[in-house]
């Protein structure tokens, strides 16, 4: 592409390693390339301590394009990239990087979340749908039994019809969830405290409180933000609330549930789960989890994998874009919703 007068924003990739490799493919470097004026191939890994070459690419940056493992945006880190004016970050929260230092600077900030939230809400319909037909504990058994049985006897009171879906937290990935669930013959519950009835009535759910929904829920799914507010936002009540045979699922943040409290719950037999995050992250190698047949434990796979990086990078890149051609960003990302967000 010819730039007789490049007016181009001068932009930096600034992630941990491996992930560009990850997150780029060809097409996104040669787009990369012609939106800005870059090397698409020199990636910061440290801004805190830059390289030289890294050092005097962040001097001339007007644009960061981070994803995971970016390096905290500091006072001192924005001191030595003085005409930094957006960082465009190729994943979901941006609370590991952007610090009140951009805020106070002006620096304008999106994220592509919204892309995120995609393969999360997948998972979770996936999971809720298995919940109901009990696919994860009739595979087991059939893997044991290896003989003719009585699965119609077995599995009587199953089924998605009619069955009871709470979701909480009206979040991206919740409502996302709430969309997937609409062509289905299932009613959903929703508890989120910064959300109305008329907003309820818009996503085709019943607005309920956070004991209501797990007393009548079969499948409870989390979607909130992890805040100091959420902490075992799921705890021995709401737990002990839930009714025999029903399935707590969390694709959010393992802090969320009292862990604690639902272990017991899960070792008795009581209630199931699908826990793609755990708190901690990783749960000790001596712990239940592992091997409870009621349990579907997976190593935090819910959000973007695979190829389903290149859709954070395309959503990114229209960002880009955008601000390339003087625009607002299509999914801005604020300070004063941010304490209250994922």
């Amino acid at each position: 592409m010819s730039h007789a007068t490049d007016n181009r924003p001068r932009a930096l990739l600034a992630m941990g390693p491996g992930i560009a490799g990850r997150l780029l493919a060809e097409h996104h470097h040669t787009r990369l390339a012609a939106l800005t004026r870059t090397d698409t191939r020199l990636v910061a890994h440290d801004l805190a301590d830059p390289a030289p070459e890294v050092a005097a690419a962040l001097a001339e940056a007007e644009v960061l394009f981070t994803c995971w493992g970016a390096t905290p945006l500091t006072a001192p880190v924005l001191a030595a990239a003085p005409r930094l004016r957006a960082v465009v970050h190729a994943a979901g929260s941006v609370k590991h990087h952007i610090t009140d230092a951009c805020w106070e600077r002006g620096i304008a900030v999106t994220s592509a979340a919204g892309a995120n939230a995609l393969p999360v809400a997948e998972f979770t319909l996936a999971a809720i749908l298995f919940a109901g037909k009990r696919v994860l504990g009739s595979a087991q058994r059939y893997r044991s039994l290896r003989t003719a049985h009585d699965w119609l006897t077995e599995l009587d009171g199953t089924g998605n019809y009619r069955r009871t879906v709470g979701i909480v937290g009206a979040s991206r990935i919740g409502r996302r969830v709430i969309e997937l669930l609409r062509p289905f013959d299932l009613d959903v519950l929703l508890y989120d405290p910064y959300a109305g009835e008329d907003e309820a009535a818009r996503l085709g759910v019943r607005l309920t409180t956070l004991d209501d929904l797990c007393a009548s829920s079969a499948v409870v799914s989390v979607h909130a933000p992890q805040l100091p507010e959420t902490h075992h936002l799921i705890g021995a009540a709401q737990l002990a609330a839930m009714p025999s045979g029903a399935t707590l699922i969390n694709t959010a943040r393992g802090s969320l549930v009292d862990e604690g409290a639902l272990v017991p719950e899960l070792t008795s037999g009581r209630l199931h789960a699908v826990l793609d995050v755990t708190d901690p992250d990783l749960p000790p190698a001596a712990s239940p989890l592992y091997d409870l047949p009621n349990v579907l434990l997976t190593p935090h796979v819910a959000g973007s994998l695979g190829n389903e990086l290149h859709r954070m990078a395309d959503q990114a890149l229209d960002e880009l874009e955008r601000f390339a051609a003087g625009l607002p960003f299509a999914d801005p990302v604020y300070g004063d919703t941010l304490s209250r967000s994922a």
